[in-house]
Parts: structure tokens; C-alpha cells; sequence
């Protein structure tokens, strides 16, 4: 399978501060990838290599097969960015800014800027000054997608967005990266919107990738569980993550299967009354597999 981004061993620091060492990952050609993590776990940090904004320490970053360092002017055309905070000219009106924009695009698709305009009932002359958070953001996400790049790259893409925008551009997006042949790669703090949105995820740790696989593999397979017991594990068992205790009661997540944690457990010297478990959201195995605090 084609690989649109390429990213070997990146490493990255901020002073003496290590945001990550030896990252890699690679995002499909027409798969939507979306990168989960914690505040400080270097979500943006990424989106800026990508974007050549920021130069890793070490490591190579590819994308279209160029090295990010030196890629052509045509390469970049190929490329739609979206930066946490939304920026655009917000005294121009919803057909200006169109228009103002489209002049930089030889690939310009004004019907999919109007098409998701047009779910937000504004009329084109309404100035963006005067419009919600919400329907800015959109019309920054709809300006994203009239660029009609191979690649989007959306940080924070759901900022400022009610949970009914949110849904809405979800759907659209989903739709019209499937339709279109589109490669996405996304970061979002609204995990719900990501089990909605992406086929595969990768969940980072401080300075680590903790798993990238099909979204699906994770719904399907990871499972919360919950006993009775007289003690935390002291150390870390592979398998299981993060146990906590809560009133007597044990709770953790896992991959393994419901005899296989028993045993687990039970190697461990750790009694225990009656197991229980149940399946797992994304947003469930986020915080089992980072941790709530």
C-alpha cells in the first residue's frame, strides 16, 4: 500500500525538553489518520514538522516520496493545511474570501466551499466578522477543501465547533475524503468526533507512540475490566494498563481476553473476587491506555 506521509525517527526538543525521540509512523494513501494525545504530548509539534513550520532534531519526514526539507513548490500545492486557530480575514464576506482565495489555487473547487457553506443557512454577504465561532471554522474547514488538495493535514479541526457543527463536518468530511480518493491526516481533543471520523489512530504517550492500528481493531478488541481486590499492582504488568483502585475495586484496560488476564493476575499475586468486563469507546481506551491523570 502507498504511503502518503513517511516519518522515520524523528526526534524533537523544545531546550533541554524532549518532546519525542525516534518517532515513526506512516499514514496510507486514502486512509483518514487521526493522532490522539494528551496536552503536551506533541500533537502540534507534529502537524508543524509536517508543514515545514518546525525542523525535527533528528529523523526524516517524507511526504508524496520528498523529503519535507525540500520539497518542491508543486509538491506543496498538493498539500491542504489547517493550523489550531483558524486564521482568516474576517472582514471580508463569506463570497469574498472565496473569491480572494481562489486566485492562489489552480486547483480550486469553489463547490465544495459552497456545499458545506450552504449547511450553515448564511447568506454570502454576510461579513465572517459577525458569524458564531462555529460557522468560522467552517469556513475555514470549507476553504481547506475548495484548495481540492491530495492531502489534508487538520489540527485541532473541531475547535470552537457545538456538537451539532461538529457532526455535521464530520459526516461532510468523511464523505467527501471517501468520494474523492483523499488522504486526512487530523488531531482533534473531541475523541468521540475521531471514532466517528478515522479509519486508523495512533495514541501517543510523553515521547512515545503507544499503538497505531485500525480504529475498528481497537473498538472491537479492547476491553475494560473491573474486580474486587486487596491491593494495586506495585509495578507495571505488561498487558494490562494502568490499574487503579477505586473503593476495593480494581479497573483497568486491555487487549487480552478475559482468561487470559485472570491468569494474568493470578501470576501476579494479586487475589482478586469476580472479574467483570465490557467493551471500550475510543475515548475509554484513550484514557485507560495514557492514564486519567
Amino acid at each position: 500500500m502507498e504511503n502518503i506521509i513517511e516519518c522515520r525517527n524523528l526526534s524533537h526538543y523544545y531546550g533541554k525538553r524532549m518532546i519525542y525521540e525516534n518517532l515513526s509512523f506512516d499514514v496510507p494513501k486514502g486512509h483518514i489518520l487521526g493522532l490522539l494525545g494528551k496536552n503536551g504530548t506533541g500533537k502540534t509539534t507534529t502537524i508543524n514538522i509536517l508543514s515545514g513550520y518546525l525542523e525535527p532534531r533528528d529523523g526524516k519526514c517524507m511526504i508524496f516520496g520528498e523529503d519535507i526539507r525540500k520539497m518542491r513548490p508543486g509538491t506543496k500545492a498538493r498539500i491542504g493545511l489547517l493550523i489550531e486557530g483558524h486564521v482568516q480575514y474576517e472582514f471580508m464576506t463569506i463570497k469574498e474570501i472565496e473569491r480572494f482565495y481562489s486566485a492562489f489555487y489552480p486547483k480550486w473547487k469553489k463547490e465544495a466551499y459552497y456545499e458545506l457553506i450552504g449547511k450553515l443557512k448564511v447568506a454570502p454577504g454576510q461579513r465572517i466578522s459577525r458569524m458564531s465561532c462555529g460557522q468560522r471554522s467552517q469556513v475555514a474547514l470549507g476553504l481547506i477543501l475548495a484548495q481540492n488538495p491530495d492531502l489534508l493535514v487538520l489540527d485541532d479541526f473541531s475547535l470552537g465547533l457545538d456538537p451539532g457543527y461538529r457532526r455535521l463536518f464530520v459526516d461532510y468530511l468523511r464523505e467527501y475524503a471517501k468520494a474523492e480518493g483523499k488522504t486526512v491526516f487530523l488531531t482533534s481533543h473531541i475523541i468521540q468526533d475521531m471514532e466517528r471520523l478515522v479509519d486508523d489512530c495512533i495514541i501517543m504517550d510523553y515521547g512515545k507512540i503507544l499503538i497505531q492500528c485500525p480504529t475498528k481493531e481497537i473498538l472491537d478488541n479492547f476491553r475494560l475490566y473491573s474486580c474486587e481486590t486487596d491491593r494495586v499492582p506495585e509495578s507495571d504488568i505488561p498487558g494490562i494498563y494502568h490499574p487503579y483502585s477505586i473503593k476495593g475495586r480494581l479497573e483497568f484496560g486491555s487487549f487480552l481476553r478475559k482468561n487470559e488476564v485472570a491468569a494474568l493476575l493470578a501470576g501476579n499475586n494479586i487475589r482478586f473476587g469476580q472479574l467483570s468486563d465490557k467493551k471500550a469507546t475510543l475515548e475509554d481506551a484513550f484514557i485507560s491506555m495514557t492514564g486519567k491523570y
